[in-house]
Order: structure tokens, then C-alpha cells, then sequence
């Protein structure tokens, strides 16, 4: 099933992460955002946008998990497009999105 159809400035989907209230949160790759989607809908509800286009991932963390933690890359950028985008390669800490995460399940070995 179809959940989002990416807008053409949010390019393409890489790492997601579910907060508390089951809604989908996906890093765009060389769109520069996370953006945070409904599974029900399928609607767009929020977007964060980062300093750099090459952002990767995106998880909860923090002592209550209402802490963002996003990645983003810098390989394959050539010496003048990291000039451009000194920000590649770098992680985010976003805080006040109003939302939590949940803790990650632990399985024994």
C-alpha cells in the first residue's frame, strides 16, 4: 500500500524512525528535512528542515526521548560542494517538536 507520495523538493526517503503517537517520521535524503508523515491519512504533518540536503536518518533519544537525533552525509561531495554545504556529515539534535519517541526493544541473545 501507498503510504506518501515524496513531493518533488523532498526527493528521496532514507531513514525512519515511529514517534509515541504512531506517526512515521522519514529522513530525505537531498531534500534537506525529516519530515513526519500519518499512517492513516497519509498526510504530511510536519517538517524540519536541516542546514544541509544530505540528511539520512533520524531516532529518538534523550533521558524521555524527546530528543531528534538526525545523520547526515557528506560522501560522494565533491571539494566545492562541501564548501557550499559545510554542515555535510554532521548530526542534529532537534528539540521542541511537541512529540516523543519510544524506547527501542532490547531481545536477549
Amino acid at each position: 500500500k501507498l503510504l506518501y507520495h515524496l513531493e518533488k523538493e523532498e526527493q528521496m526517503p532514507d531513514g525512519m524512525c515511529i514517534d509515541a503517537e504512531g506517526k512515521l517520521w522519514v529522513a530525505c535524503i537531498d531534500g534537506g528535512r525529516v519530515i513526519r508523515l500519518d499512517p492513516e491519512t497519509g498526510k504530511r504533518i510536519q517538517t524540519v528542515r536541516l542546514p544541509t540536503p544530505r540528511i539520512t536518518s533520524c531516532c529518538f533519544g534523550g533521558k524521555d526521548y524527546s530528543e531528534m537525533y538526525v545523520t547526515s552525509a557528506y560522501d560522494g561531495l565533491d571539494e566545492t560542494t562541501l564548501a557550499k554545504e559545510p554542515h555535510a556529515g554532521e548530526i542534529f539534535k532537534i528539540t521542541g517538536l511537541g512529540v516523543k519517541g519510544i524506547p527501542q526493544n532490547f531481545y536477549a541473545a
